[in-house]
């Protein structure tokens, strides 16, 4: 039997493809602050992690101008920019599946909870969730081992081995790592193949179809294309 109860997944990268919201969103705040503006290829890095880790990092911004930035990436991505986003092929109907399957279905994303929610409201498939948990618009609880353990604490009565996170990159593998739950890494998101390798998910998966036969097809773990991974992941 599948052990799987409660099914997590990220949003941006693993449900749709936010790449045009989020660049130039990026970009806006960068022209905002004067700064030089790369092409919206070279900032794929930005979909996936906490805005205040991926304008740190990318941009070496201190932490008042990385606030700044934040808040002006917002100002856009408020208006237009959470809307320039996709979903992926075969999610409204993997997401059915797993509901008349009777899975527990929640978004863990590392986006502000309110975008979240407004984007799968736009979508229209809210109502295939349970729950939806991001970080908090004052940046607290952004990491996705904080967002992981707050829905564990809210599905107390499941065990740990009955929960599985499905995510693009390497933050919702660790984070999953982190809290001791099992782990699908989706390889059609923004996440390089050795990006992911090196955390050492449970199962790969390379489309929606594939996910669905993993969460569906009971896989054998001892099987699973994880075992053959690198095990440099520190976690």
């Amino acid at each position: 039997m599948n052990p799987y109860k409660v099914v997590l997944f990220d949003l941006d990268g693993t449900l749709s493809d936010p790449k045009a919201g989020i660049t130039k969103s990026v970009q806006y705040a960068l022209e905002k602050m004067n700064k030089a503006v790369p092409d919206e290829e070279k900032l794929e890095s930005f979909i996936g992690p906490p805005l205040h880790v991926s304008f740190s990092e990318y941009c070496g911004f201190n932490e008042w101008h990385t606030q700044t930035a934040i808040n002006y990436y917002r100002e856009r991505f408020k208006r237009a920019g959470m809307y320039e986003n996709e979903l992926y092929e075969g999610i409204p109907n993997l997401l059915h599946t797993l509901n008349n399957q009777r899975f527990k279905l929640v978004v863990a994303t590392s986006k502000p909870t309110v975008f979240a929610e407004k984007i799968l409201t736009y979508f229209a498939i809210d109502h295939y969730f349970e729950l939806i948990v991001g970080s908090q618009l004052d940046g607290s609880r952004s990491s996705k081992a904080e967002i992981i353990q707050f829905i564990l604490d809210h599905y107390s009565e499941f065990e740990r081995e009955e929960f599985v996170m499905i995510g693009d990159r390497e933050h919702d593998l660790i984070g999953a790592n982190q809290i001791g739950i099992d782990s699908i890494a989706v390889t059609y998101g923004y996440g390089s193949f050795e990006e992911l390798m090196a955390c050492q998910p449970t199962y790969f998966a390379e489309s929606v179809a594939e996910v669905k036969e993993i969460l569906l097809g009971r896989p054998n773990k001892q099987e699973r294309k994880g075992d053959m991974l690198d095990e440099s992941c520190p976690f």
